[in-house]
């Protein structure tokens, strides 16, 4: 979960804690025109280290979920987002961290991956992420969530 590292295996100690006790965090599904997702293969030093995810961390005190989310893209990509809509949230069965997934637009399309952060940038389609090895077991719900947002998008055009 982004910058704070953290035990491996383990969220970060040094978040801040919500008020109903758990951590929360905020992750970003940007898709390029080709149908493939933006996705990260996480530094050896965060939190699940070189597992692949889609790009996000934690909540720091007073920070909306929107405002996390648009940080968080800032600091382990430098990337410049517009945030479309919440697709998705969850509660992580193993740990005291809730997610919140946005659907997001990049405004740029250069990134400078923080190399504390991110070991890789990856550019994965549906079915390369849904079989990657390497995904944290979060990633292929919010996919769906994804996915789903998109086809109910579409349907309504």
């Amino acid at each position: 979960m982004g910058a704070g590292g953290g035990s491996r295996g383990r969220p970060p100690v040094d978040r801040h804690l919500q008020a109903d006790g758990r951590l929360h965090g905020a992750v970003v599904g940007c898709r390029r025109e080709d149908g493939r997702w933006l996705l990260i293969r996480r530094s050896e030093s965060v939190w699940s280290p070189l597992k692949v995810c889609f790009p996000g961390g934690g909540l720091e005190a007073g920070e909306s979920h929107a405002q996390a989310a648009v940080r968080e893209m800032r600091e382990e990509l430098g990337a410049r987002i517009e945030l479309l809509r919440c697709v998705w949230w969850t509660e992580l069965p193993s740990s005291d961290v809730t997610l919140w997934g946005w659907f997001g637009r990049l405004l740029a399309s250069d990134l400078a991956p923080h190399p504390d952060e991110v070991a890789e940038v990856l550019w994965l389609n549906a079915e390369e992420l849904r079989s990657h090895p390497d995904a944290l077991p979060s990633t292929r719900p919010f996919l769906e969530a994804l996915e789903v947002s998109l086809r109910s998008e579409f349907e309504a055009r």
